[in-house]
């Protein structure tokens, strides 16, 4: 019995909805959460339904909207039954040819029908002086007015000569200047008539007579159920494509303050078919279409190939020398997928940094990180990019001065930064600006960096360095089947600037694995030494005008009827 009931009460709702009223009513974006890659959109919209069942129609939807993202929240005592998203194909209108007056109507039949008719007149006139001017040549060209042939033997014939074409060229001639005449008269009237036609076709199209052809609307369809008249909102969100945001940083550094500014701003770009007129901007890290599915791992078997019979002779080709076949693995391994993590970043446009610092609350996820953006921002469909604010902090910096002459002659200005974990950085490009002048690009990668950020402000040409190659203390000699090299080196640093430094200067040594190579170090000077990697460091403080001296030599011994490149 409840089963009955419950069929009745299904077909009852189906036919309610089927003849549900419906209404159109209009929405705005209020706010819009970008991804690296997409946005979400969120809209607002006001309703008014009767009792009953009532399809609410939302029009002017984001053509590039994800259709399984559609979520819709609806206030008010009201069950809402469905939402779904839709393309509608609206009826071309009609041609109103009625509105158009009659005389109107019957000018533009009648100039073009004279038109065509002209147009068979003029070209009638046409062929007629094109056959005069065929006879003219014809005239002029023949052997006896030219003077070929006989006509010269006798007087008479040029006579008769002469006053035959004479009479002959005049009659041509004035039937040619009356048929251009004729022909000048036509297309005169049938310039009037095209220039009376193009107005009165150009008063047809601006009185909007002819059929307008529009394309498909994207709309978003909310069924409700109410058993009284309720008035109410709407709470629309939906994920979009062709949208997104680039991260970039800018910073500025000064010594003498010894503080870092750093600038996090993002580029937004939007091409999704929408403008975003004065929306609320949120900027998260987080990717929508990323894969979302932990990777799986599974058995991997390893066995010989099976090697047929009729492969046999194949298999001899590679065989070793005693005629066997070489076995070799086949492995069968499954793939695996891997989730690389991306973060995104956030966006800006120029405002002042401490005051647009005010407008920012970064919100923590579990695996993302969202920049909510308290100021509206207009971001127009053209895929252009807009710069927006997400942070502008100043930072304590650690300037210490490095430099491997072995690969560079030069000294580089480096800043250390700690602490960064709480500005939830992104890999980008950086621009660099020291002492207010732009010294040029860097790259800022958090997924590579530990407790401290290490950035590159440039070369600085006040600090002088060199690294010498000491000839006198090199030696080569042979002690019975090896050669014993010795290498010693010279590292020159001079501080040429106004003020103290700390600097750190890195060499190497070279490093083998073989065991019949063997490298000894002689003097590292008081090197930080890593016997690993070979690595040489020395740290120190430079005095201004100061000039120091570091060295260090190791040998080197192996056999000596092999080459060991050096």
């Amino acid at each position: 019995m409840k089963k009955i009931f419950g069929i009745i009460g299904l077909i009852f709702t189906i036919n309610s909805v089927q003849a549900a009223e419906k209404e159109i009513i209009k929405s705005t974006i209020t706010e819009v959460t970008v991804y690296a890659q997409g946005a979400q959109v969120y809209r607002k919209a006001n309703y008014t339904i009767k009792p009953g069942v009532t399809e609410v129609i939302i029009d002017g939807i984001c053509p590039t909207i994800d259709p399984n993202s559609l979520q819709v929240k609806a206030s008010g005592n009201v069950i809402l039954i469905d939402s779904k998203y839709s393309l509608y194909y609206p009826k071309p209108e009609e041609s109103k040819l009625d509105a158009i007056p009659l005389k109107i109507r019957r000018d533009i039949d009648f100039l073009q029908d004279s038109l065509l008719n002209l147009s068979f007149d003029i070209q009638d006139i046409q062929d007629e002086i094109d056959v005069l001017n065929a006879a003219k040549n014809i005239l002029a060209n023949n052997g006896a007015v030219r003077g070929q042939g006989k006509v010269n033997d006798s007087i008479n014939l040029l006579k008769q000569t002469v006053d035959y074409y004479s009479a002959k060229m005049i009659e041509i001639n004035k039937k040619l200047l009356a048929l251009n005449r004729r022909k000048v008269d036509k297309n005169e009237k049938k310039r009037k008539m095209n220039e009376r036609l193009n107005k009165l076709q150009n008063y047809q199209e601006n009185a909007n007579l002819n059929p307008v052809e529009t394309g498909p609307s994207h709309r978003i369809t909310i069924t409700l159920s109410s058993k009284e008249a309720v008035t109410g909102k709407f709470s629309i969100s939906y994920l979009v494509s062709e949208a997104g945001w680039t991260p970039l940083y800018d910073i500025r550094s000064e010594v003498l303050t010894g503080k870092i500014n750093l600038s996090y701003k993002a580029q937004v770009y939007q091409n999704t078919g929408m403008d975003w007129n004065d929306v609320r901007l949120n900027i998260s890290t987080n990717n929508p279409y990323q894969n979302k599915t932990k990777p799986t791992i599974h058995p991997w078997y390893i066995d010989y190939n099976v090697y047929r019979q009729d492969s046999y002779k194949n298999n001899l080709n590679n065989a070793n020398f005693d005629g066997r076949a070489t076995p070799s693995a086949m492995m069968n391994k499954e793939g695996l997928k891997t989730d690389d993590l991306e973060d995104e970043m956030s966006v800006s446009n120029n405002y002042n940094a401490q005051t647009a610092n005010q407008f920012v609350e970064v919100i923590q996820h579990m695996i993302s990180a969202e920049f909510k953006i308290d100021l509206p921002y207009t971001i127009k469909s053209d895929n252009e990019p807009n710069m927006v604010l997400v942070k502008n902090v100043d930072l304590d910096a650690t300037f210490k001065y490095y430099s491997i002459p072995k690969v560079d002659k030069s000294v580089y200005l480096v800043a250390q930064l700690s602490k960064l974990d709480d500005l939830q950085l992104v890999p980008a490009k950086a621009n660099i600006f020291f002492d207010g002048s732009y010294i040029g690009e860097t790259y800022i990668d958090p997924t590579l960096m530990e407790d401290t950020l290490t950035l590159s402000l440039g070369r600085d040409p006040n600090i002088v360095i060199k690294r010498t190659l000491l000839k006198k203390e090199c030696k080569e000699k042979i002690v019975g089947n090896e050669i014993e090299k010795t290498f010693a080196y010279n590292i020159e640093v001079k501080n040429m600037k106004s003020t103290n430094i700390e600097i750190i200067i890195q060499d190497q040594i070279p490093v083998t694995q073989n065991a019949e190579i063997i490298i000894t170090t002689i003097n590292n000077d008081k090197a930080k030494y890593n016997d690993k990697t070979g690595l040489l460091e020395w740290s120190f403080n430079l005095k201004t005008k100061e000039t120091k001296n570091i060295g260090f030599s190791y040998k080197i011994k192996y056999n000596k009827d092999l080459n060991l490149p050096l």
